[in-house]
């Protein structure tokens, strides 16, 4: 899906999807729609306080669309899909599915045999998983025109 920039109209590629932006809103009490927009501080203000008493959680629904323009100006777009990569850490964090997608195969095979390195590693995924996706993405694109 191309997004269109209002100075220039020049496509802008979209790295994030609104879609799972809402499905993850539903629990969105625990901050899960802003990890995966990149934004892991107020992701991590909405987990400990219930999504602002529910009242941040509500306006949020307003404003996913900004939180994915800003995510789609913000991160490097390529083969590793933001979607696909956070399913993964959703469902499948402890044992470290996420990672052996994005090719890492040793803490993958870390974090299966450690839980997730005891969870840590999950958490910390989740504050940094859209800035790994986005390294990634751009070391493959600049490989690619050297």
């Amino acid at each position: 899906m191309m997004i269109h920039t209002a100075m220039n109209n020049i496509p802008l590629p979209s790295t994030h999807n609104k879609l799972v932006g809402y499905l993850l809103w539903i629990f969105g009490f625990t901050g899960a729609h802003r990890f995966y927009f990149g934004k892991p501080k107020t992701g991590i203000l909405w987990f400990f306080t219930g999504g602002l008493f529910l009242i941040g959680w509500i306006v949020d629904l307003f404003l996913i669309p900004g939180m994915d323009r800003d995510a789609d100006h913000r991160f490097a777009q390529g083969h590793l899909e933001y979607s696909i990569t956070w399913i993964l850490l959703t469902f499948l964090g402890i044992f470290g599915v996420h990672r052996f997608y994005m090719g890492k195969w040793i803490s993958g095979l870390i974090y299966l045999c450690t839980g997730g390195l005891f969870l840590v590693g999950v958490v910390y995924d989740f504050c940094t998983l859209n800035t790994q996706i986005s390294e990634i993405n751009a070391a493959e694109r600049n490989s690619a025109t050297a």
